[in-house]
């Protein structure tokens, strides 16, 4: 299998390939929510990419701090959005976390499950024993995200943990989406055990090791890429365990975002969506100070105050005045399509340049933000 090949704009700049990454590497490691489904409804363009690199000789694997749902709960999910995946192409933090406890505990013994499904099960398949009380001296307490978590389970799991248990969470998620926003995540209920008993659990999923090792040894993965849209656990995970990855632009992480990303949440690479998976990936080239990515240039203002972002002469408008009222929508939907290949090659020119340097802010990049959203208004008001 090749390898992807270095840029030349730095070593903090997005890494260029070649070939797609989709026969670069082995294996896709791939959160869920915000890649490849939001909510009830498949990513637009999702099912297609992920079909293609299939094809391509690339596995697919599923990983998911969701330590709630079993995997065949999870593959039944994929498939119901036309995406073809089986139990075994999932990996959730809850068999990160019940593989911790088996390094730990003897065969046989009694946990104290705080969670759901999920998590009972993945405790069950590693030979250990699922409790609910603290009565029944549990060597062990993990607790994952379930709805239906009550005060009297996490008094139970307070009760062992002070009397010694060993605590496992399976992530530390501050919140989750809900229905009118952000609510409280299993990292934020962890903290009645940990503030009741000053015991800090060992974490199992994103952006730990442990999910990433558990994923790496059910697949068989030798070069894993690991795709997200959340800088803080899905990139950070992957620069924990100094493995490459594709942020994607259709969950958490917007341009200004991935632009102001801390050294240790950088991803190796930028798409809008999973098509980034089955194209080669361009990178910056850094010249005079100046960073080029597809006819854009990033560089800084003389006097270091802001960034500068300037773009080709819009690939749209070239379009446009070869367009007449007879075109089909379908030449109109290709040059929407190279639209958006036009905005990310300016968030790659634009994230050179700020990798570049230390403490950029958001006051730096305003006005070479609002450039590359004018590109992207362009291109959605073409295609209409």
């Amino acid at each position: 299998m090749s390898r992807a090949v270095r840029q030349d704009a730095g070593a903090g700049a997005p890494r260029a390939s070649e070939e797609p990454l989709c026969q670069a590497y082995d294996v896709a490691l791939l959160d869920l929510d915000g890649v490849v489904y939001i909510g009830g409804r498949a990513v637009p363009g999702a099912r297609e990419a992920l079909r293609k690199a299939g094809e391509a000789g690339m596995r697919l694997a599923y990983v998911t701090n969701n330590a709630n749902r079993t995997p065949a709960a999870v593959a039944e999910v994929l498939t119901g959005f036309g995406i073809a995946a089986t139990p075994a192409d999932v990996v959730t933090s809850a068999q990160a976390a019940a593989r911790l406890l088996a390094k730990r505990l003897p065969a046989g013994s009694a946990v104290l499950v705080i969670g759901g499904m999920g998590l009972r099960v993945a405790v069950r398949e590693r030979g250990l024993r699922p409790v609910s009380t603290a009565a029944e001296r549990p060597a062990a307490v993990v607790q994952g995200f379930t709805p239906g978590i009550g005060y009297p389970l996490l008094a139970e799991g307070s009760l062992a943990v002070a009397a010694g248990a060993l605590f496992i969470g399976t992530n530390a998620d501050k919140t989750l989406p809900g229905p009118h926003g952000p609510q409280a995540g299993n990292g934020s209920l962890l903290q009645v055990i940990a503030f009741a008993t000053g015991q800090t659990p060992l974490i199992a999923g994103k952006p730990e090791p442990p999910l990433h090792e558990e994923s790496v040894m059910r697949t068989g993965a030798r070069h894993p890429l690991v795709v997200g849209d959340r800088l803080d656990t899905d990139i950070e995970a992957a620069q924990r365990v100094d493995a490459d990855s594709l942020l994607v632009l259709t969950g958490v992480t917007g341009p200004a975002e991935a632009v102001l990303a801390p050294p240790h949440q950088r991803p190796t690479y930028l798409a809008e969506d999973l098509s980034g998976l089955v194209e080669p990936q361009p990178a910056p080239r850094s010249e005079d100070g100046a960073f080029g990515c597809g006819g854009w240039t990033a560089r800084w203002a003389d006097d270091g105050s802001e960034l500068e972002l300037s773009g080709p002469r819009s690939r749209i408008d070239d379009q446009r005045s070869r367009i007449d009222g007879q075109r089909s929508r379908i030449d109109g939907q290709r040059s929407r399509i190279d639209g958006r290949r036009t905005r990310i090659d300016g968030l790659r020119a634009l994230c050179a340049a700020a990798w570049s340097r230390d403490d950029v802010t958001a006051a730096h990049i305003t006005r070479a933000l609002q450039t590359l959203e004018r590109s992207d208004q362009t291109a959605h008001e073409h295609d209409r």
